[in-house]
């Protein structure tokens, strides 16, 4: 054991001085290692960063949280009809339903009345009109000011809070509390300023204003009802099933939908949500990695093409080892350990130039922060020292079997 240890030691001290004796020429045979890690790495890093970032908003808002929103089947939708999850639907569900809290509805304004106005300067953003257990549900909490309250709703005050980027968007001077803005040609006192959230693949969350739903609803007004989606806590996540099947069961009859029709509405937890989005996200990894692995192999090519040619240079201090006692295997080994330090040193620039590259991606393109997760780490330098001892075997081989005396002959 000794023995081999000594050889394995000696093996990787003679490769580390024969790579960066030949610097150049083994920074070029390293290149396709370099780029295919970096490539699978930025990629990784910047699905991974958006993953963490997404699975951290769902577990503020909890596993025993149920959203209902309107579904239109395709049928339907084909027929020119939209379905709708109306006011009283919403009621059914607060006062019918057991084991459940902050049954909270939503309602968003659009087109021409999703314009917000301040002193002349005026911009289209996300109107929402909801509930105060809306913060709880989302962790929406005010960095400034308050989050409006149920006297707010059940007096249809016109008061708003406001995400962060409303305001250079409407240039207000000053602290925004206790100022006006338009919505609709109504004036609403402005009473919180919400926490920053930032951008999610270019979208910017902050950009948003939230009214109490009755107020809300007054503005919008006429004959037909408003989409409503509605969002609850369940008490006791055991009876989540039970709940989401009471829940059906009221607004397939509130709806008068036959047996064996489809839902008109759509009920999703979190948890669903998240499996959903980890889903897509594993599977664009997957397609994502295993596509820009294939310069893994055109490196891997490179290597064993280089390792070649170093045999060649080499055959007479080959024959010089074998006369002075080295084994077949001592030549292998010292060949395949130089083909897998190399590849190992190709991943890991590859390593810190995809961190540097996914971080880069992340900030211009507004994503959450690059994450390289442990198993990619491992994953890349597994997958390089695979590589080396793939390509290598060949090379080391080829070195392994010279005969000595043609070896020392060789000019």
């Amino acid at each position: 054991m000794s023995s081999l240890k000594f050889k394995l030691i000696e093996g990787t001290r003679s490769a580390a001085h024969s790579i960066f004796a030949h610097g150049f020429r083994s920074f070029l045979t390293t290149l396709g290692i370099i780029i295919g890690v970096a490539s699978v790495i930025a990629v990784v890093s910047v699905v991974q960063g958006f993953s963490v970032n997404i699975s951290q908003q769902f577990d503020v808002m909890g596993t025993n949280v149920i959203n209902v929103e309107s579904y239109t089947p395709r049928k339907e939708r084909l027929q020119g009809g939209r379905a709708k999850l109306t006011y009283d639907d919403y009621l059914d569900l607060k006062f019918k339903v057991s084991g459940i809290s902050n049954v909270t509805p939503t309602v968003r304004m659009w087109g021409s009345n999703a314009v917000i106005t301040y002193k002349g300067q005026s911009s289209s953003s996300m109107i929402v009109g909801t509930a105060s257990t809306y913060q709880k549900l989302n962790a929406v909490y005010p960095e400034r000011g308050r989050f409006f309250n149920l006297s707010d709703d059940k007096s249809r005050r016109r008061v708003a809070v406001l995400g962060l980027s409303i305001i250079p968007k409407l240039n207000i001077k000053g602290d925004p509390i206790g100022q006006h803005v338009s919505v609709s040609g109504e004036w609403f006192k402005v009473i919180g300023i919400a926490e920053k959230r930032g951008k999610l693949f270019g979208f910017d969350q902050d950009d948003f204003i939230l009214l109490p739903f009755s107020t809300t609803r007054a503005l919008l007004g006429g004959a037909e009802q408003p989409d409503i989606q509605v969002s609850l806590q369940v008490d006791d996540p055991l009876q989540l099933e039970q709940i989401k099947q009471q829940i059906r069961n009221l607004l397939r009859s509130n709806h008068k939908l036959s047996k064996g029709s489809d839902d008109d509405f759509e009920i999703a937890t979190a948890d669903q949500m998240l499996d959903t989005f980890e889903a897509i996200v594993g599977s664009t990894t997957l397609v994502l990695g295993g596509i820009v692995g294939i310069s893994l192999l055109v490196g891997g090519i490179g290597i064993m093409n280089i390792m070649l040619v170093s045999v060649t240079e080499r055959t007479r201090e080959i024959g010089i080892q074998k006369a002075l006692g080295a084994t077949r295997f001592d030549i292998l080994l010292q060949f395949l350990i130089e083909a897998v330090f190399l590849c190992l040193l190709g991943g890991l620039i590859g390593l810190i130039l995809g961190f540097a590259a996914g971080s880069l991606i992340s900030s211009l393109t507004g994503l959450p922060a690059a994450t390289v997760p442990g198993w990619a780490v491992v994953l890349s330098f597994c997958f390089s020292a695979g590589i080396g001892l793939v390509f290598g075997i060949v090379p080391a081989a080829k070195a392994a079997n010279l005969d000595p005396i043609d070896a020392l002959r060789y000019e």
